[in-house]
């Protein structure tokens, strides 16, 4: 019993972030740090390692100092889509019993109708997992209102599919993508419920589309229905092709961490941080940060114990001590 009523505290203090990032400052309280610091889960994103069996990544990602993973539930990921009903619970189950939440799942989902739409978020719904991210719309560049649009009407029908079940949606910018610099698919956004849809917001993504400003636009545009934060780093980098973006350890790249985590103490936040080892270790893992192989996933998971730490470091500096 007690360790449903932490989540469901969970899930009331991330929504109530909402309203505390559109009140007064002397209303939503003076700081963060006068409210006992960062009360969200630090989680690592599943998606360098997944060669290991969900008993392993548990033990693993304790063993690294997370509080949490964010679970992929897609292809290629912990949990096939179409295995949903049935290893969702196994995998959260494992991850559980090592003391760890798991506060968020990585989807592919674009629409409410998909096969796999409903046992995923009814099963979602049933381990008490708060937040669900979907999959991207992408832009074919014909005719950019239509296509913003049509993806619009998609994201709509999973939103009215997630509120049913009492999932929250977080829509996730990434570069080059639709809602990659949130202009165009926030009043798609506001325009739902903020209980049921919000913003996964990514600094690392929203610096590749606008590093000078856009990506604080960016920020303030989702700040007061951000549902969760991933957490990684680039820069750009002179090659044969031309100029194109580089991921990198945290700290070692163009995104203003600092200033961002700031905002969201000011604004309230308190929702999961997602880790994201996107960079290459050369011999370990490829440009997209996954693991070689199994005998690489000890070095991968120590490196996300390093990334770990700068992570700690920022957010205390932003929130004060937990």
């Amino acid at each position: 019993m007690a360790t449903m009523v932490s989540r469901r505290e969970f899930i009331e203090l991330s929504s109530a972030a909402a309203v505390a990032a559109v009140l007064p400052r002397d209303a939503a309280g003076a700081s963060a740090e006068s409210q006992g610091g960062f009360r969200g889960t630090l989680c690592l994103f599943s998606k360098p390692v997944p060669q290991l069996s969900w008993t392993e990544l548990a033990r693993r990602v304790k063993a690294a100092g997370f509080g949490g993973v964010d679970l992929t539930v897609r292809t290629k990921g912990h949990v096939m889509p179409a295995r949903a009903a049935e290893d969702l619970p196994k995998a959260v189950g494992a991850i559980r019993a090592a003391g760890l939440e798991v506060p968020m799942i990585t989807t592919e989902l674009l629409s409410g109708d998909h096969p796999t739409a409903e046992p995923i978020v009814s099963t979602a719904a049933k381990l008490s997992i708060p937040f669900l991210k979907p999959g991207y719309y992408y832009y074919k560049f014909v005719d950019v209102r239509r296509e913003r649009d049509e993806a619009a009407e998609q994201f709509r029908s999973l939103v009215k599919l997630t509120s049913r079940y009492g999932v929250q949606l977080g829509f996730h910018n990434h570069a080059g993508y639709i809602g990659g610099q949130l202009w165009d698919f926030a009043p798609v956004i506001d325009a739902l419920n903020a209980r049921d849809a919000g913003f996964y917001y990514d600094l690392d993504n929203a610096t590749m589309e606008g590093g000078v400003a856009g990506w604080k636009i960016g920020a303030c545009l989702a700040m007061a229905r951000m549902k969760m934060m991933a957490v990684k780093d680039f820069y750009w980098k002179q090659t044969e092709k031309g100029w194109e973006p580089f991921n990198c350890p945290l700290g070692q790249g163009m995104c203003k961490h600092a200033e961002l985590f700031r905002m969201a103490a000011a604004g309230g936040f308190h929702g999961p941080i997602s880790l994201h080892m996107e960079f290459q270790i050369p011999g370990v893992s490829d440009d997209q940060g996954i693991a070689l192989g199994r005998e690489q996933d000890e070095q991968v998971m120590m490196a996300a114990e390093r990334e770990l730490r700068t992570l700690k470091s920022l957010v205390r500096a932003a929130y004060g001590e937990a």
